[in-house]
């Protein structure tokens, strides 16, 4: 009897242990399912998120299963151009619950910079963001200020944003010379904006009452003996290959040089303000110069040659000479407006007086060859700021009103014109 009640005991335990058993399998089993299912719903963008868009003081909530911010912003039916921005950006994945979207909407912004002004349509906020987009370099010094307008153009209200540009001079500062920017207006106003305190052994020229100029001078120096490290250029050599294939004034960059740089320290000695003695202590090469291969044209054309071939030439040589497409366009359509690229008479640019009579003593000055060294001279020469502003711009429209401004400097321009003949000849090359 004993027996038997103890193999019917024994039944009913495993019975039980296999029930308990069935229970964590299904359980196991049912868990598997709702994660799998879980993963699927996130894996199929099924998961609800809630999104809060702010949009020029309106707001807007939506519950979206939307991939992306774009996505999301498409939904709550909010179209937005090239020229917004939104924060977070608009390819950011949701992953998180819920998400606030800014969308800062462009506007219409005049820019104004001096005697040059330009209009831009950005949602930046920052003065050197918008700056930027107008093509323009703000410094820290600079001043700004926004005001709103009517937009002209009938895109609604805008701004103006005004630049007041700093007064930029040349500081020597004991005996490391720089480029530097203020809105000073003498020289004890800029020691001390900059921040500089003179020592008992220390000296200014000019005196600290002296008011600031555009590119004026300011030494400060400390008498007695001294070291000095300063950063000095190493120049680039140039490897001329002559090409008789192509055309005097042709003159293309085959291998890019780099000039050098070198920090040299000198001990110097210094009384009353004057440099006495000066001697190098140590030279140290920072960057090696790479040597510049150019290729220069050497075949002679005949004295005269067509509008269309002296178009062509005229764009090789400019763009040799290291001025942009657009800024190479921004002259030629000058250039087009002024004698339609005709070297007779007064030449490509319609120089007249002391100039014409300058390219007139040039051997062959009716070559086009002779007209473009001759331009690039006077570019390299005495209108030399042309050119560096110029090859400042970065668009079409700046460089054409540069070179009209200041190196044709027309009575009655036709601007426009300009402006069109700088974009055709862009297009066509």
């Amino acid at each position: 009897m004993n027996s038997h009640l103890h193999h019917l005991t024994s039944s009913f335990s495993v019975r039980r242990l296999f029930s308990w058993l069935s229970a964590v399998l299904l359980l196991a089993v049912g868990a598997f399912f709702v994660t799998s299912a879980r993963a699927s719903d996130m894996q199929e963008g099924n998961v609800q998120r809630l999104v809060t868009i702010h949009d020029n003081g309106s707001e807007v909530s939506i519950v979206t299963r939307a991939l992306t911010i774009k996505d999301a912003i498409k939904q709550a039916e909010i179209e937005i151009s090239v020229d917004d921005i939104v924060e977070p950006a608009v390819s950011e994945k949701l992953v998180a619950k819920s998400y606030q979207v800014n969308i800062f909407r462009a506007r219409p912004v005049a820019v104004v910079d001096g005697l040059f002004n330009t209009r831009v349509m950005t949602a930046e906020q920052s003065p050197k963001k918008i700056a930027a987009k107008a093509g323009m370099t703000l410094y820290d010094e600079d001043l700004t200020k926004f005001e709103r307008i009517d937009d002209p153009l009938g895109a609604g209200i805008g701004l103006r944003l005004t630049i007041d540009r700093a007064e930029v001079i040349n500081l020597s500062q004991y005996g490391k010379v720089y480029e530097s920017r203020t809105q000073a207006t003498t020289v004890e106003e800029l020691l001390v904006e900059k921040g500089i305190v003179l020592g008992a052994q220390d000296g200014v020229d000019p005196t600290l009452k002296t008011a600031i100029t555009s590119g004026m001078k300011i030494r400060i120096w400390r008498d007695g003996k001294q070291m000095i490290t300063q950063e000095e250029s190493i120049t680039k050599s140039i490897d001329e290959i002559k090409d008789s294939d192509q055309p005097l004034g042709y003159r293309v960059v085959r291998t890019v040089g780099v000039d050098g740089k070198k920090n040299v320290t000198y001990e110097i000695e210094i009384r009353g303000g004057i440099e006495i003695s000066r001697k190098q202590i140590a030279s140290v090469t920072t960057l090696e110069p790479v040597k510049e291969v150019v290729a220069v044209g050497s075949k002679v054309l005949g004295a005269y040659t067509t509008p269309s071939q002296n178009e062509t030439i005229t764009w090789d040589f400019l763009i040799a000479q290291g001025f942009t497409r657009e800024q190479t366009a921004g002259i030629m359509g000058n250039l087009m407006q002024e004698h339609g690229f005709n070297t007779t008479g007064d030449g490509l640019a319609q120089w007249t007086g002391g100039r014409k009579a300058n390219l007139m003593a040039l051997p062959d000055p009716y070559n086009i060859n002779t007209q473009l060294q001759f331009l690039m001279s006077e570019l390299n020469g005495p209108y030399a700021k042309v050119r560096d502003a110029i090859k400042a711009s970065t668009t079409v429209e700046q460089a054409v009103i540069i070179f009209q401004n200041q190196f044709e400097r027309c009575s009655v321009c036709v601007e426009s014109k300009r402006i069109q003949y700088a974009y055709n000849i862009l297009a066509s090359h």
